[in-house]
């Protein structure tokens, strides 16, 4: 097809971002049919209109972009999806083309590269960043392999821990949601910076979601 008249849904909540998509596939063009916001109107709009192609952001507001892609390739079968986001995270590379898209695409991607990957899915290839399908595919990277081992030292507690400064809160509501003293909180947090090797909590939350070390409920809003 070469995205010559490919019919476009765009699903993206950051205006600027997806007015930048949709002037560069329409110079190309390509239709864009419709920028939805939010995951309801996303499938409304690509059951109503079938789109050849859907650019899906997989940090909505109102759900998960793997689920709303799910539906939307259950109903629409001839649609392609593919996700666009800006967390590189091999686990969502595998578990997006389980569910059957058709590609993974960071937000970093140069606009060139992003005009290639939009035409070679639509040509029935299926695409993703180089170092992301190689850990889908199982391997990892000396830097993966690295954190994975300083990981094997925080303790159940620890854990449980890190995973609440993923999600935000702070030493008071970490200490009244594990039922402990604000000074064991803040003991806990010294030991998970010393065991990851870094420098704040920012940095310990950015290091758990970078290479999983904690279960998050869905990709968190860094698009």
């Amino acid at each position: 097809m070469q995205g010559a008249d490919a019919r476009i849904l765009i699903v993206e909540d950051h205006k600027l971002f997806a007015e930048v998509i949709r002037s560069t596939l329409e110079g190309l063009g390509m239709r864009v049919i419709e920028v939805a916001h939010s995951g309801d109107q996303a499938l409304s709009t690509a059951t109503r209109e079938q789109p050849d192609l859907v650019l899906l952001d997989l940090g909505l507001p109102d759900e998960d972009g793997l689920s709303v892609g799910k539906k939307i390739i259950d109903a629409c079968p001839d649609s392609k999806v593919v996700a666009v986001t800006a967390l590189s995270d091999s686990r969502a590379v595998t578990e997006a083309i389980r569910l059957g898209f058709a590609g993974y695409v960071t937000k970093d991607t140069p606009v060139t590269q992003f005009v290639s990957s939009v035409r070679a899915v639509l040509n029935g290839q299926v695409v993703m960043p180089a170092k992301l399908a190689k850990a889908a595919a199982g391997g990892r990277s000396k830097e993966e392999q690295e954190a994975a081992l300083l990981a094997t030292q925080l303790t159940d507690r620890e854990r449980e821990l890190l995973t609440l400064l993923v999600q935000g809160l702070n030493s008071k509501e970490i200490a009244v949601r594990l039922s402990i003293s604000p000074n064991t909180v803040r003991t806990h947090v010294q030991s998970i910076l010393t065991k990851l090797q870094v420098h704040s909590r920012l940095e310990a939350a950015a290091f758990a979601v970078r290479y999983g070390l904690v279960k998050t409920p869905g990709e968190r809003r860094s698009s």
